[in-house]
């Protein structure tokens, strides 16, 4: 069993910045990889990151890549997400996630085994 708490979410304005917190607890964390996803309004479930057990290899949505940075603090048991230049279209509930099968980072929800209660992020214009 492996518990997720998302933090660091809120109100910014476009073009700010926000650090999203997902500490993880119940299984050994360095020996899992992570996923962050998020849900808009009215919208499916979408990847935005994911980065591998040992942190050395991250994948990011096109929408992702080059604004937000995925990393890991295997000694805090906590993943996090930097988000820069923050976009309206960025508003959603993130939810980090974990893999216990596979160490590599993945964008398929269907390969995470646990979900954190998410934490909303709203970007205004």
């Amino acid at each position: 069993q492996v518990q997720l708490v998302e933090s660091g979410g809120g109100l910014v304005q476009a073009g700010g910045s926000l650090r999203l917190s997902c500490a993880a607890s119940g299984r050994t964390f360095s020996s899992y990889a992570m996923g962050w996803f998020r849900q808009a309004p009215g919208k499916e479930r979408e990847f935005v990151a994911a980065i591998s057990n040992s942190g050395r290899s991250t994948y990011y949505t096109a929408s992702a890549k080059g604004r937000f940075t995925i990393s890991r603090d295997n000694a805090k048991n906590t993943v996090y997400l930097q988000m820069n230049s923050l976009k309206p279209e960025d508003t959603a509930v993130y939810y980090c996630a974990a893999d216990l099968t596979w160490g590599g980072p993945s964008a398929s929800s269907w390969q995470y085994d646990y979900w954190g209660q998410g934490t909303q992020v709203t970007v205004s214009s």
